[in-house]
């Protein structure tokens, strides 16, 4: 069943005189429960149409259907409601409030919800059991290895239920074997949970985890044998990028 239909999805702003066009008319259909990796150069557009499909940002024309709603017709306060109730966001670089535990950071999204204390306790304790990470609920970020970080994160964007998890390079700060158990604890996730994940990366080897794998240049979508594989940004060293 589709989830997330883009029509002609473009995005553009002004910088000086010029005219920027980092989504260009691109058309997409992905499924619920799909696992989504999204590939291409910098500058391709990956992040910018993850932030749409976040509603973080809105389009400047075109349709985004997600859930039967064109959440490109939303205004700003309705969209950040959707975005609340929908969307689960993992970063790379964590974004924990560095004065909250664990627990409270992971609590933090239920605030925006009518949940009672109880209520919004027990979704927090669950969220750190599925990512495996229970027993750090009262530790401080400070206390924690990154790739316990990211399951605090992980456990923050799955703790409302949303419809759909993106990701931005969610293995990007990590070192390889942190990398390899955050891809292996989301693609679990997917395949027992059948949530739909959405993520970009720059690393081959991370969409090996993902169920279907799409390539962006210049704002398009491309095929495998169309897509320019050398202007990929290569890993950091020592790291999943």
């Amino acid at each position: 069943m589709t989830l997330i239909k883009a029509n002609n999805l473009t995005r553009e702003y002004k910088k000086g005189g010029e005219t920027i066009r980092p989504l260009n008319g691109l058309n997409l259909e992905v499924q619920r429960g799909d696992f989504l990796a999204l590939m291409g150069p910098s500058g391709s557009g990956k992040t910018t149409l993850l932030n749409l499909i976040a509603g973080i940002d809105s389009p400047t024309q075109g349709e985004l259907i997600i859930d039967g709603i064109n959440i490109a017709t939303l205004g700003r306060n309705k969209l950040a409601a959707w975005r609340s109730e929908h969307v689960g966001y993992i970063f790379q670089l964590y974004n924990l409030v560095p004065v909250l535990t664990a627990f409270e950071n992971v609590e933090l999204p239920l605030m925006l919800h009518n949940l009672s204390r109880r209520e919004r306790r027990s979704r927090v304790n669950e969220a750190l059991e599925q990512v495996g990470i229970a027993d750090r609920a009262g530790h401080y970020p400070r206390q924690m290895s990154g790739g316990q970080e990211q399951r605090v994160a992980i456990a923050r964007a799955l703790v409302t239920n949303p419809t759909i998890v993106v990701g931005d390079e969610p293995t990007g700060d990590l070192d390889k074997k942190s990398a390899k158990a955050i891809m292996e604890l989301l693609q679990r996730i997917n395949r027992e949970q059948g949530r739909t994940i959405i993520m970009v990366t720059h690393d081959p080897k991370t969409t090996d985890y993902a169920g279907r794998t799409l390539h962006l240049e210049s704002g398009s979508l491309v095929t495998d044998a169309e897509s320019n594989d050398e202007l990929v940004d290569p890993p950091l060293e020592g790291a999943i990028a």
